[in-house]
């Protein structure tokens, strides 16, 4: 933990500027400072202030693009768009390394071939929390499940119609997940990790009584490794 952490993090007590990085960070685009503002409530000015110190503090990057497909003289300037930083920022107190000790674990697993063992303990893991859910949400549905899964930070997407072509009339059949939890680990040891999340969520699915759901491998860049979609039972 440094000083430019804190003082990142220490950016976002700001209500407006909060409410923009919030808003950027849950975009799959994007966000020209006139969308953000907007999207906020703002004017475009003061906006542009606040999100220029958000990439001033490495909790967004920008880069500019001419959007108007215009070129040469009278095209105007390059409008800035904005998106979530790569960069993780985090801080505990005191300081606390559970990286270091999730590394050397997840390398003792695969010089010792535990994969397995792995894989067990994540599904039996997956099952207690879904226990837990479907004590304090009994009858979970994909939209409890996306609603639990944002709270453990994998930032669930709904995505709607998947494969028909067509706008969904009813709950999204399938829910992308826009974030890792386990990221760097992932990183480091991608078939360990991504197996084992894959335990840790159809065990989930099971405990929860969720049996019309199931989770699968669908690696995109940029986004978990796993989707959860309905069980087609035709």
């Amino acid at each position: 933990m440094t000083e430019a952490e804190i003082d990142a993090l220490g950016l976002l007590t700001d209500p407006l500027r909060r409410a923009l990085y919030r808003y950027v960070a849950g975009q799959d685009h994007e966000v020209s400072r006139a969308e953000a503002a907007e999207a906020v409530g703002a004017q475009r000015n003061l906006a542009a202030f606040h999100l220029d110190k958000l990439v001033a503090a490495r909790l967004l990057d920008v880069r500019q693009q001419r959007i108007s497909g215009r070129t040469g003289p009278g095209s105007g300037r390059p409008a800035k768009l904005y998106r979530r930083s790569t960069r993780q920022h985090t801080v505990q107190l005191p300081p606390r390394d559970y990286e270091t000790a999730a590394h050397v674990l997840a390398e003792a697993v695969e010089r010792h071939g535990a994969d397995a063992a792995l894989y067990a303990a994540a599904r039996e893991e997956g099952e207690r929390r879904g226990a837990a859910l479907a004590a304090r949400a009994p009858d979970a549905d994909i939209a409890t499940l996306r609603s639990y899964l944002g709270e453990c930070g994998y930032e669930p997407v709904p995505d709607e119609g998947a494969g028909s072509g067509q706008e969904a009339a009813g709950p999204p059949d399938r829910v992308r997940l826009r974030n890792c939890p386990f990221h760097t680990l992932a990183a480091a040891f991608p078939p360990l990790t991504c197996g084992m999340n894959l335990e840790l969520l159809r065990g989930l699915l099971a405990g929860a009584g969720c049996s019309g759901l199931s989770a699968r491998l669908a690696p995109e860049s940029g986004r978990c490794c796993v989707e959860i979609s309905k069980t087609n039972e035709n």
